[in-house]
């Protein structure tokens, strides 16, 4: 009795929401961030509402030498973490299971180094992460199908030194992609296809497949029709098409369907259709195969390379770090990153060793870490070949996540370089930059 007549008076006397070990010392999240943010000055930013939501044992939760400790400690309850912004300046963010912090990149590098030591242990990791990667993709199955081709191809537009030519494939269940062709000037794509075991490996022009990005209007952006423009003006054939889910893809599964886990694999999926596609036209050239896209367009670039040994050039601009596997579930529905233990885009992308690739990074995103932490990474992954020199990277310091005209200067040198295109035929300014209407294979009706 006489416990319980004490808790009851030092209720009394503290009040009901007294903080006490029966009560678990609870506060009101909100009253206890306060209390951060005075303590070590610091403001924070929220993309969630905290209203109602209370910490317990909330101010034993509190190291006073590391806010970092702190908010890790009193936010891990909810699922959420802190986010350094800059200055005085976090971030209360919700776990987001593809994007990680430079310092888990940091960590992440050397350990998987400490994997392989030779070129042999390197290459049996490589095959592990193959055959992983396509099991957790789920494309397996679709690559299996006996399906039959169907191909349209609209009227050529032709413009200044190169064309353009919308198309529409068919690739599974009924499901069709759209996207247009740019090709060096007065290249129909109506006829020329054969079986690639009845061709030459050599034809006349590189090809080029350009995945997209989450820019603005995808592959309608005038930024990127400016790099397919260009590229096809120097002698290369440039594919562009849609992202599951947006431009003409929108009008048949929805816009809601491309944040999905589908996304992930129907749009590896049908760049690999459209690789089989293009590889079967006698002008293209068997030897000279790119990839080059940038944001979420670099991360299908890289895993492209992965799932297709035909790629022979890589260029993924502005995308692949060893902290960040890219936010949409069209880059990470599909749980890859767990192939072989635990991968990240660095690592994926290094299978592609010893063939050129070059990586085109900036200071204002997820690839400011790419001069100092992934590309010796790579360098060491091609050193396994004695082709070092085979992977470069251009690093803007100074610029954000866009596909700017630096970023587009990149790609042109690099496949310049690598697919000995006519560099004096590059002039962005003759590019037409055309309307969704006119790139569409099937105009919206009025």
């Amino acid at each position: 009795m006489r416990k319980l007549f004490t808790a009851a008076l030092l209720c009394a006397t503290l009040g009901s929401t007294a903080q006490t070990y029966e009560t678990q010392f609870t506060r009101s999240l909100s009253d206890v961030m306060g209390d951060v943010q005075k303590r070590f000055g610091i403001r924070l930013k929220y993309d969630m509402d905290t209203t109602g939501l209370k910490v317990s044992y909330a101010d034993f939760r509190i190291r006073p030498y590391s806010v970092e400790e702190t908010l890790t400690n009193i936010l891990a309850p909810f699922d959420f973490k802190p986010v350094y912004q800059q200055g005085n300046v976090w971030k209360v963010k919700r776990y987001e299971y593809p994007r990680r912090q430079p310092a888990d990149g940091q960590k992440l590098i050397p350990y998987l180094s400490s994997l392989y030591d030779s070129r042999e242990a390197w290459e049996a990791r490589r095959d592990t992460l193959r055959r992983e990667v396509r099991e957790r993709l789920g494309i397996i199955p679709l690559q299996k199908l006996d399906i039959i081709q169907s191909n349209h191809f609209g009227p050529v537009r032709k413009r200044d030194g190169y064309t353009v030519q919308n198309f529409q494939l068919t690739t599974v269940n009924g499901h069709t992609v759209c996207g247009s062709i740019y090709s060096p000037k007065a290249l129909s794509w109506k006829k020329g296809w054969e079986r690639n075991e009845n061709r030459p490996s050599k034809g006349k022009y590189p090809l080029i497949l350009c995945p997209n990005g989450h820019f603005n209007q995808g592959r309608y952006n005038a930024d990127l029709q400016r790099r397919y423009g260009t590229l096809a003006r120097m002698g290369a054939v440039c594919v562009s098409f849609d992202l599951w889910g947006w431009g003409e893809s929108e009008d048949e599964v929805g816009a809601a369907a491309h944040h999905t886990s589908e996304a992930h694999v129907m749009q590896a999926y049908n760049g690999l259709r459209i690789l089989d596609l293009m590889l079967s036209h006698k002008d293209i050239d068997l030897t000279r195969v790119g990839v080059n896209g940038g944001s979420g367009g670099g991360t299908q670039t890289v895993l492209l390379s992965v799932l297709d040994d035909r790629i022979t050039a890589l260029c993924p601009v502005v995308s692949m770090s060893s902290w960040f596997d890219g936010g949409c579930p069209c880059e990470s529905g599909m749980p890859i990153q767990l192939a072989g233990g635990g991968t990240c885009n660095a690592e994926l992308a290094a299978l592609f060793a010893p063939r050129p690739m070059m990586v085109v990074s900036d200071g204002g995103d997820w690839t400011s870490t790419t001069p100092e932490l992934e590309y010796p990474y790579l360098q060491r992954i091609y050193g396994f070949y004695d082709a070092a020199d085979q992977v470069s990277n251009v690093h803007l310091p100074n610029e954000k996540h866009d596909f700017g005209p630096n970023k587009r200067q990149a790609v042109y040198d690099f496949f310049i370089r690598t697919f000995q295109l006519n560099g004096s035929l590059l002039d962005e300014k003759r590019v037409t930059i055309e309307d969704e209407q006119t790139l569409r294979y099937h105009p919206k009706k009025p």
